[in-house]
């Protein structure tokens, strides 16, 4: 089972891209984060909610969308407050060191921050040490960030 986790993750891990210093998970060479959901919906809606593509917004080399100019707005007045955590990737993942791609229904806000993982058993474990995973998850991401940016 263990073996087949992580050719899994591996494989998932492979069709993730990755853009410019700061290490955003994007879809593909079009740069879109968060696969064109608005970040900012997470927070004020309590779900995802599809941006449009002529309401968007530039931030750490790739591409928002947003549903309306006013989350737009929220997220360009104060983008650290919006952007998902570990990048946009799955956090568990980046609290043992990898950058796994992330399924939008196992996303949260918790502690005024948005966190999304690979599945809902790694979202399962990851909240079992919320605290303990976020601290790790913080601890390795400048470290994945030197490593994966290009």
């Amino acid at each position: 089972m263990k073996i087949a986790f992580k050719t899994i993750a591996a494989l998932l891990l492979l069709s993730t891209s990755v853009f410019a210093a700061d290490l955003v998970n994007v879809s593909g060479a079009s740069k879109i984060a968060l696969n064109g959901y608005d970040t900012v919906a997470f927070f004020t809606d309590s779900k995802p909610v599809n941006g449009a593509p002529n309401i968007t917004a530039e931030y750490k080399g790739a591409t928002w969308f947003f549903a309306s100019e006013e989350h737009k707005k929220l997220f360009t007045e104060n983008p650290e407050k919006y952007a998902p955590q570990c990048g946009g990737y799955c956090a568990f993942g980046v609290s043992v060191g990898a950058l796994f791609p992330v399924d939008i229904t196992t996303w949260q806000v918790r502690n005024d921050k948005l966190y999304f993982n690979l599945n809902h058993d790694i979202l399962k474990k990851f909240n079992e040490d919320f605290d303990g995973n976020v601290a790790k998850a913080e601890a390795n991401w400048p470290k994945l960030v030197k490593k994966h940016a290009k």
